[in-house]
């Protein structure tokens, strides 16, 4: 048997601190718990580089008498509990005693404090758990503490942070949690000596979400406030046609302590039961007050998760909070009515992304005097009003008021097999058309031909009946019925054409760009992964404070909600962070078809049926969409004959 060894005290200490500090949020998280509970009613929190090179919080609690410094910073030293009996009924945020000593194993801590009934305060400085100076120092009642090269002795736990952004977006998660469950203290955070967050300490919960969250945000709101069996919630909720892709701005605080709970999730997404789209999460700033008996915070070092005594009676005070909120502030939705905006192509705002309009225009010519590949792969669901001169100059409308589709003059070759371009055509268009002297004949200076043939795919014969339920396309080929989901084909079209394309997708810049609301994990996760963004054809910018700006986007969702895309995209981001590139890149794309293929229960005309068959059926590798339903059906005329009776 190996022999059995005690651990030195500074390798211990650095292995309990690994559960405590994980990240500079982590200090943050435990030293301003620490302020709320000596008293304090003013925090200022400055971080440099994320909070790795430094920290520095400082309030106007308590503060720490001289006598008791060094004790602070011992290994489960507290003044919150005495006894075991104290651990039944916590009402403190902190109680461990283990942030202090755990801080000052991995990094090097300058404390400035001065108790009530001190004259002079106690400057005190530890480094990786070593004292190195215990001396008198001139300070205001309160304590402030420096937090510098945190995991300087520890270079395999630097290893596992995050970029300087990342880690500082973490911070500002934490600070803005605790600004929330306590609205009665006023929190200053600076950022890379920029001043991020002031908040008033006034103790009206409304103001504080308006300085956190936002002016949008907050205009959303339904406050509630209920008591069931000694349970109280308050807060606010939002609105149902305000409900967002993901759970990411959901907040629960227990007794004014930020809590992760899956009962209060399940039971506010309930009350919106039949209220909101499916997919679809509302959004809360709820505060749970119980009794401190009824509730065991002592679960894990973070003290976000905790374990009820009874989780039905939790359940029912939030779902009944909700619902009867909701029922209260239930108004209809009202409509404002705003022009268009006309999203043509403009250089972009960003720097050394400008183009200049006339090559765009330039471009654009040549596009359209080139016949185009396919009609169903290159038309989404916002390109369906066109219309098509015929040698009359008539206008030729193929759909009816319902339709979303377009056909283009250069896509239907059948109805118009004479028409030829007049004088009036632009002089771009005739440059199209080199002279063969500038061109070697070992090179094509257009593949038109390989299009052509992959057009000309050789598919038996067929019949479009018709379209049932507005959703399924019904063809006889042969001796089979195919039924065609039209919505998960169109989708797994632009999303091969989206691949096929990887990194030069069709883009539209906004002549009113887009700002965008997040949470500082996603906010965090869309600024780590803006390169990604831009490949997949979303130009998005920094636009501070928990906002980004959207600037440029695919053409084939120019006139989607692009505030909710960017709200899944970076919903998705935030939960795949250990996926690779490709992945995240195919679901982009995935993503970004869904929203632009036709939606079933639009209605098509004739024409683009036989368009939309034809091109499915030449290409017979589209057999399942990107969520891997089934875009075709087929039926055999023995099977169908044999329901009947027939054979």
């Amino acid at each position: 048997m190996p022999q059995i060894n005690i651990l030195p005290k500074h390798i211990a200490e650095l292995i309990a601190a690994g559960e405590v500090v994980e990240r500079p949020a982590s200090i943050v998280k435990e030293i301003m718990e620490n302020a709320i509970d000596a008293g304090a009613d003013k925090i200022t929190l400055e971080i440099k580089r994320g909070g790795i090179t430094y920290i520095r919080i400082t309030d106007n609690g308590c503060g720490i008498d001289r006598d008791n410094i060094r004790k602070a910073f011992i290994s489960h030293a507290t003044s919150k509990i005495s006894t075991a009996d104290d651990l039944n009924a916590i009402c403190t945020l902190g109680f461990r005693g283990e942030a202090l000593a755990s801080i000052a194993a991995v990094s090097r801590v300058e404390v400035m404090t001065r108790g009530e009934n001190e004259d002079i305060g106690t400057r005190y400085c530890i480094e990786g758990g070593e004292e190195t100076v215990l001396d008198d120092a001139g300070c205001p009642k309160g304590t402030t503490l420096i937090v510098r090269d945190l995991f300087y002795n520890t270079p395999a736990r630097m290893k596992f942070l995050k970029k300087d952004v990342s880690e500082g977006n973490a911070v500002a998660a934490v600070v803005d949690r605790i600004a929330l469950s306590h609205p009665e203290v006023s929190v200053r955070f600076i950022r890379d000596s920029k001043d991020v967050l002031f908040t008033p300490g006034d103790g009206r919960l409304d103001g504080a979400i308006y300085k956190v969250l936002g002016k949008d945000f907050a205009s959303t709101l339904i406050p509630c406030d209920y008591e069931l069996e000694g349970v109280r919630v308050s807060g606010y909720i939002s609105k149902p046609f305000n409900a967002r892709p993901n759970r990411m701005m959901q907040y629960f605080f227990l007794n004014d302590r930020y809590i992760k709970t899956r009962t209060g999730m399940v039971a506010l997404e309930e009350a919106y039961k039949n209220s909101i789209m499916v997919g679809k999460f509302p959004a809360c700033v709820l505060k749970i007050q119980i009794a401190p008996g009824a509730v065991d915070v002592n679960v894990h070092p973070a003290k976000t998760e905790v374990r009820f005594a009874n989780e039905k009676m939790i359940f029912n005070a939030v779902y009944y909070c909700a619902k009867s909120a909701l029922q209260q502030g239930d108004t209809r939705v009202q409509a404002t009515f705003q022009q268009k905006v006309n999203r043509q192509f403009m250089p972009r705002p960003a720097e050394g992304k400008q183009i200049k309009i006339y090559e765009q225009q330039l471009e654009q010519i040549k596009k359209e005097a080139q016949p185009k590949q396919d009609f169903w792969t290159n038309t989404t669901s916002t390109e369906f009003k066109k219309t098509v001169e015929s040698p009359k100059t008539e206008t030729i409308v193929f759909n009816d008021n319902s339709s979303k589709f377009e056909i283009e003059k250069n896509e239907m070759p059948d109805l118009v097999p004479c028409f030829k371009p007049t004088v009036q055509e632009p002089a771009p268009v005739a440059q199209t058309k080199p002279e063969p002297v500038e061109i070697k004949p070992s090179i094509d200076p257009e593949p038109v031909q390989p299009i052509v043939e992959k057009v000309q795919h050789e598919v038996e014969p067929y019949r479009v009946i018709g379209e049932a339920f507005k959703t399924y396309i019904l063809v006889e080929q042969g001796k089979k019925l195919l039924i065609i989901d039209k919505h998960a084909a169109h989708e797994r079209m632009l999303f091969e054409k989206f691949k096929a394309n990887r990194g030069g997708i069709e883009t539209q810049m906004l002549l009113a760009p887009v700002t965008v609301t997040l949470s500082k994990e996603e906010y965090s996760a869309v600024l780590d992964n803006l390169d990604l963004l831009e490949k997949a054809g979303y130009y998005v910018e920094d636009f501070g404070g928990g906002m980004v700006i959207v600037n440029e986007c695919p053409t084939a969702v120019a006139d989607a909600d692009l505030a909710e895309v960017i709200m899944e995209l970076a919903g998705y981001l935030v939960t795949s962070q250990k996926e690779l590139i490709p992945e995240k890149l195919d679901w982009i794309y995935h993503s970004t078809a869904c929203r632009a293929a036709i939606k079933a229960g639009d209605r098509t005309s004739d024409y683009e049926l036989n368009k939309f068959v034809k091109s499915l059926l030449n290409n017979p590798d589209i057999r399942y969409c990107p969520h891997g339903r089934p875009v075709l059906i087929e039926m055999s005329r023995y099977e169908i004959e044999k329901n009947f009776g027939r054979v």
